[in-house]
């Protein structure tokens, strides 16, 4: 992001202070990882600035009087929007977005558009320290995809249910003129028995949805969409795997409820360069094939495991994950965080300090070698000493995991002439 606002020509201060309010703003924008005893928090408060959430910001400032687009859901949000977004582009909508990411395409992950529309990456994280509502009730969509439901950031949700309230309360900010798409799911299905005054598809591999797959290659890289009405497309594409398959499903009974012709999006998708940090290629040195993915719950780890799996049909796929979220340091997830590397002939984890207990736990659980490490220079070792070529190496983090990617690149070159 750092990199974003300086190519936007927008001064970035490191740090929180007073002095960063000086002179007094017009008006203070607040991020919801900002809590109270924050400096510059106390001083906006003290002084009486004006202030506002970045979410309401955005729906009264860019949203307001657009048809908004948003995707919803515990996975594949990033992607799913990315692609949205990228469709619209190639059906000449000019959209406006704002992705939790850097789509390939764009090479940037907002800006405001030259049409009515817009995509957003709808985000049921809490909004501010004075508004603990999801940031997504701000959004007020035309066109809602809820891609699935699971239990996530249990740092500031209790259960499962009360992730299902916030999206009671999503589905409640959809016009009845507007649509919802929705994947399977009993959570999805709670969510909409609640109450749901729009109408609603369905997306799937299940053939009997109002929108679904069929003819799917073993690595996702072709595929046909079946959509209402007889509907059919053939699909070809460069991304991996049958999670991403199913956020294409979305995107593009998404673009479908705006007008863009099926033949339209297929032809966008065959030009989806993917998403930085979603699975994203790093380099392939001395035959090992490096890849980076901001993994964050067990599912999405296992999902993409089974995607590499499927598409290394000659050497082994190993797995470096980081555990940095704050539910699976919690440990709620459990057996499901134990079992998460299955399809991973090896597992390296990263727990500094005293966060490896719990991994020690879970590998007695999870039935294969694990490998825990406390720091990230002898993961790297670990990781160098075991590769071998037509391996692929995925490395597992919704953070930065220490510089990894380029210390492992650098390595492995080093062997390589050595």
């Amino acid at each position: 992001m750092s990199t974003q606002l300086a190519d936007a020509g927008i001064a970035l201060m490191e740090g929180y202070s007073a002095d960063n309010l000086q002179p007094a703003p017009d008006l203070v924008i607040v991020g919801n990882a900002l809590s109270r005893g924050n400096p510059e928090i106390e001083a906006v408060l003290n002084r009486g600035l004006p202030y506002i959430s970045g979410p309401q910001w955005l729906g009264e400032q860019f949203l307001a009087g657009r048809w908004v687009l948003a995707v919803a859901g515990t996975h594949g949000k990033t992607t799913t929007t990315s692609i949205l977004a990228w469709i619209l582009e190639c059906a000449d909508m000019a959209p406006g977005f704002l992705v939790g990411g850097v789509p390939g395409n764009f090479g940037l992950s907002a800006r405001a558009g030259q049409s009515d529309f817009f995509v957003v990456e709808a985000d049921e994280y809490d909004t501010a320290f004075f508004d603990k509502r999801s940031k997504f009730v701000h959004y007020r969509p035309r066109t809602l995809i809820v891609g699935n439901l699971e239990f996530d950031h249990a740092d500031i949700f209790s259960d499962l249910s009360a992730i299902e309230t916030q999206f009671h309360h999503l589905l409640r900010c959809v016009p009845g003129q507007g649509l919802v798409l929705r994947g399977p799911g009993d959570a999805i299905d709670r969510v909409l028995a609640r109450g749901v005054w729009s109408e609603v598809q369905q997306f799937g591999v299940d053939p009997g949805a109002h929108w679904s797959v069929g003819d799917m290659a073993t690595d996702g890289r072709a595929f046909t969409i079946n959509g209402p009405g007889n509907q059919r497309v053939a699909v070809q594409w460069q991304m991996l795997g049958r999670h991403n398959v199913v956020n294409a499903l979305a995107a593009i009974a998404a673009a479908h409820h705006v007008g863009v012709p099926l033949a339209v999006a297929a032809e966008a998708l065959g030009t989806f360069r993917g998403v930085k940090r979603r699975l994203e290629w790093r380099g392939t040195v001395a035959g090992v094939a490096i890849y980076d993915d901001f993994a964050h719950h067990p599912t999405a780890i296992a999902a993409v495991l089974a995607t590499l799996r499927d598409a290394t049909p000659h050497g082994r796929v190993i797995a470096a994950i980081e555990p940095r979220s704050a539910t699976m340091r919690a440990g709620v997830h459990g057996q499901a965080l134990a079992t998460a590397a299955a399809a991973a002939d090896f597992a390296f984890w990263l727990a500094p300090g005293d966060a490896s207990g719990g991994l020690h736990t879970l590998a007695d659980d999870s039935g294969q070698p694990l490998r825990i490490f406390t720091d990230v220079a002898s993961l790297t070792e670990a990781i160098v000493a075991a590769a071998a070529p037509d391996d692929v190496v995925v490395l597992m983090s919704n953070g930065g995991f220490g510089g990894i990617h380029e210390k492992l690149l650098h390595a492995l070159r080093q062997r390589e002439d050595s």
